[in-house]
């Protein structure tokens, strides 16, 4: 069984999650409760891979080994039903170096491309940094989740002549698990009007029951044909540090594409540690992924239990999957700098900014509920005397 609810100090190991804070805040004695990595260590075979690469000594130049592809493989068939040809993988450093790249390898400057809102910040980022034109799709809240607005996404697409859609599956802030219905409707509607789909799958693995997730790619038989997948074992197994991610590309031409201007960007290499690393999670965290499901579950009732209690102004958007929870403070009616003034300086615990999601995000705040519980109710405890 694995020690979810032992509390370990992050503090002073170089950690951005928690030893960024003062900088970034100008105080001692604040509780992070926003980066979206894990209080909690890997998985114990994946740290033996780890240690195991580390005692050989010799730490050369490395292909990914023929066993990377078939415990990704093996992974997304098992998990995921989705089975995926070997020359279809492709690594690189991280999603988000992933979206950049694909953003290049598919359209041009001033080209327009589509994201939700409130989504993912570095979308936007990504978008703007190469100077893309970024259209932004309001997502709506139907009986307390999102749901997508294909009419005004298609009004869209067509007025702004949108040539690319990245899509968050499943979607962080919110934490829906888009159903295969929903995907096979919008990837439809994308079809239609030729815009090509760049799916973040990177919480793919973190659902919680009866909630099922679907590839992008696997919603209809057609969509391997105009879409890219992006995913890692990083977030599963908190390993952001060892910096790999997969990139899935079944249409041989944009295969071909996204590997030019990577060769070009050199980015085409990943250290030894994220080759071990991803293979050792995949090979042996299917039960250390279902203890942390439940354990997440547990926190996540938690947060809803002590809001309906304690601070029931704020209203809190139930997770289908991730770790991340959004929140929303509206009813105090502050401005976004004086809410997250409130909850860092008098509250001392700090959460992601709702706006920095985009325009739909204000008087919002995203929680990280991937930490003992002991550590999640006394950011709880510091929300509360923020607004007392």
């Amino acid at each position: 069984m694995v020690e979810f609810d032992k509390v370990y100090d992050r503090r002073n190991t170089n950690c951005a999650k928690w030893d960024s804070i003062k900088d970034t805040y100008g105080e001692d004695g604040l509780l992070p409760l926003w980066v979206a990595d894990m209080d909690f260590k890997a998985n114990r075979p994946v740290l033996e891979a780890l240690g195991k690469t580390v005692e050989q000594g010799i730490l050369g130049y490395s292909p990914a080994p023929a066993s990377l592809y078939q415990a990704i493989q093996s992974w997304q068939q098992r998990r995921h039903d989705y089975s995926i040809n070997k020359e279809a993988i492709l690594f690189n450093s991280g999603v988000v170096p992933s979206l950049a790249l694909a953003v290049q390898a598919y359209t041009q400057p001033g080209d327009a491309v589509l994201i939700h809102d409130p989504v993912y910040p570095p979308f936007a980022k990504v978008v703007e940094q190469n100077d893309r034109k970024l259209v932004r799709n309001i997502l709506q809240v139907e009986q307390g989740h999102f749901v997508m607005d294909l009419e005004k996404m298609e009004k869209q697409i067509i007025e702004e002549h949108v040539r690319l859609f990245i899509l968050c599956n499943p979607h962080n802030p919110g934490g829906r698990v888009w159903t295969s219905s929903e995907l096979e409707a919008v990837g439809k509607l994308c079809a239609k009007h030729d815009v090509l789909v760049v799916s973040d799958e990177i919480h793919q693995d973190l659902i919680f029951a009866p909630h099922t997730f679907t590839t992008f790619a696997n919603a209809h038989p057609s969509f391997k044909d105009f879409s890219v997948t992006m995913t890692a074992a990083t977030k599963t197994f908190n390993l952001a540090g060892i910096k790999n991610s997969m990139v899935f590309i079944e249409n041989a031409d944009l295969r071909k594409k996204f590997v030019d201007v990577q060769k070009r960007n050199s980015q085409d290499e990943i250290n030894i540690f994220g080759y071990v690393g991803t293979e050792a999670a995949y090979e042996h965290g299917d039960t250390w992924l279902e203890e942390l499901l439940d354990y997440l579950k547990g926190n996540i009732d938690l947060v809803s239990e002590f809001l309906a209690s304690e601070l029931p102004q704020v209203k809190m958007m139930r997770p289908e999957g991730t770790y991340l929870i959004w929140l929303d403070f509206s009813a105090f009616g502050l401005t976004d700098a004086a809410l997250q003034d409130q909850l860092v300086h008098k509250g001392k615990v700090v959460l992601n900014a709702g706006i920095t999601f985009g325009p739909q995000g204000t008087q919002h705040m995203r929680l990280n509920v991937a930490c003992p519980k002991e550590t999640l109710l006394e950011g709880l405890k510091r929300m509360k005397h923020a607004f007392e």
